[in-house]
C-alpha cells in the first residue's frame, strides 16, 4: 500500500482536539543534486544525437556469462558471455547513453543534450521496455541494473534548481510513469527471497527503486529500500564480511566492493530523507568498508575466509570505488580512503546515474 499521509496525534491529553491529515515530506535527493544546469559557453555546433538504441520488448531470458560454472559463480563462459552481450547491446546502449548525454547537458548547458536524452528515454517509456515478466536471473539482473542507471542520471534533471524538465511535460509524465513500473516490477523481482540468496543482486535492485522512489515521491518504494538495506546490513558479520559474497572465493573481495556502491547510495538518500541508517547492525556499512580498504591493501583476510588467492583485476578501475563519493559524506573517511578517491577520482559510472564525485562534492554537502 502506498504511504501518502499520516494522522498527527493530538498532542493534548484530557482534551478535545480535532485530527488533522498532513501531506509527508517530500522525498529529497542529496543536496548536490540540486546543482543548476551551466548557462552555455560555446555556441558551436553540439555533437548530432546518435540514433535511439531499439527498445527491447522483448522477454528477459538471457543467458548467463557464468553459465556452467560451479556455485562459486566465477568461471566465465565466453560463449554464454557473447550471447549475453549480444541479446543485450541495445539496453546497454541505452544505459550508457543517457548517463552521457545528462553528463554533457550538467557539464555545458547545451540542451541538445538534454533532448537527446529525454528522446532516448521517451522511446523506451513509449515502447513499454524492459517490463516482460518471463525473465531469468540474469534477466531481472538486467531491469533493476538499467533503471539505477536510468533513473541515477535522470535525478539531476529532476531536481536540478535549473528545472530542465520543465519545458518536457508530456515526456516526463511518461518517462516518470515507467521509471514507476519498473521500480514495482524490481519489488516483485528481488522480494521474498530466502536469506542464503540476497547479495549484491538485491542491493542493486534497492538502489535501483530508490532512485524511481524519490524521482515518483513513492514512499513505499523508499521504505522496500530502506528494508534491502536493512537486511544487507544484518548479513555484515562482526568482522566486516559478507557471508554470501565469501561464496565467491577468488572473487570475494572484488564482490564485496561491488556491494558498497548501491548500499553507500540508500544511506546517503535515506540521510537526506532524514533517516539515518549508519548505526543499523551496529555500524555495519562502515565495518564494511573498513574490511573491503583493509583487503584492498592486504588480501589475506579475504584468502583465509575464501582458501583462495583473490582476484584483483577489477579491482584496478577506478569506477569500481564510486561508492567512497557517497561513503566519504556519511563518515569520516581514512587516509587510504581519502588517497584513493584523490588517485582514482573524479568518479563517474553510468551504473550510479554518472558524475558521482559531482554530486557529492563538500561544497554541495555544505550547502544544505
Amino acid at each position: 500500500m502506498r504511504i501518502a499521509r499520516f494522522i498527527a496525534p493530538c498532542l493534548f491529553s484530557l482534551s478535545l482536539c480535532g485530527l488533522t491529515v498532513e501531506a509527508a515530506a517530500p522525498l529529497s535527493p542529496p543536496s548536490g543534486y540540486y546543482a543548476p544546469v551551466p548557462q552555455q559557453q560555446k555556441q558551436d555546433q553540439a555533437d548530432a544525437c546518435p540514433s535511439t538504441p531499439t527498445p527491447y520488448t522483448g522477454t528477459l531470458l538471457f543467458r548467463s556469462k557464468y553459465e556452467g560454472s560451479d556455485q562459486a559463480r566465477t568461471t566465465l563462459n565466453p560463449e554464454a558471455e557473447q550471447a549475453f552481450r549480444e541479446q543485450t547491446a541495445s539496453i546497454t546502449e541505452l544505459e550508457r547513453g543517457v548517463s552521457q548525454q545528462v553528463m554533457r547537458y550538467m557539464r555545458d548547458g547545451r540542451p541538445q543534450h538534454l533532448s537527446c536524452a529525454l528522446g532516448w528515454l521517451n522511446s523506451w517509456a513509449e515502447a513499454d521496455a524492459l517490463l516482460s515478466t518471463e525473465y531469468t536471473h540474469t534477466g531481472k539482473s538486467m531491469r533493476k541494473w538499467a533503471l539505477g542507471s536510468m533513473a541515477g542520471a535522470y535525478l539531476r534533471l529532476k531536481f536540478s534548481s535549473s528545472q530542465p524538465l520543465a519545458r518536457y511535460p508530456e515526456q516526463t509524465q511518461r518517462i516518470e510513469a515507467w521509471f514507476v513500473r519498473l521500480a514495482e516490477q524490481t519489488v516483485v523481482d528481488w522480494s521474498d527471497l530466502p536469506l542464503e540468496k540476497i547479495n549484491n543482486h538485491s542491493y542493486w535492485a534497492a538502489w535501483s527503486v530508490m532512485a524511481a522512489a524519490v524521482i515518483s515521491n513513492r514512499r513505499d518504494l523508499f521504505d522496500w529500500s530502506v528494508a534491502q538495506f536493512r537486511v544487507a546490513a544484518g548479513q555484515v558479520d562482526e568482522q566486516g564480511y559478507l557471508p554470501n559474497e565469501l561464496k565467491r572465493r577468488q572473487r570475494a573481495l572484488a564482490y564485496h566492493n561491488y556491494s558498497l556502491p548501491p548500499l553507500s547510495m540508500i544511506a546517503a538518500f535515506a540521510q537526506a530523507n532524514s533517516l539515518d541508517l549508519r548505526e543499523e547492525n551496529h555500524g555495519a556499512l562502515q565495518r564494511l568498508a573498513e574490511r573491503v580498504m583493509a583487503g584492498v591493501e592486504k588480501q589475506d583476510g579475504f584468502e583465509e575466509q575464501t582458501d583462495h588467492q583473490q582476484d584483483m583485476q577489477d579491482l584496478r578501475k577506478p569506477a569500481k570505488f564510486a561508492w567512497l563519493a557517497p561513503y566519504c559524506t556519511l563518515y569520516t573517511c581514512s587516509a587510504a580512503a581519502r588517497q584513493r578517491q584523490q588517485e582514482m577520482g573524479p568518479f563517474r559510472t553510468f551504473r550510479l546515474g554518472g558524475d558521482v564525485s559531482q554530486v557529492f562534492t563538500p561544497r554541495a554537502k555544505d550547502d544544505s
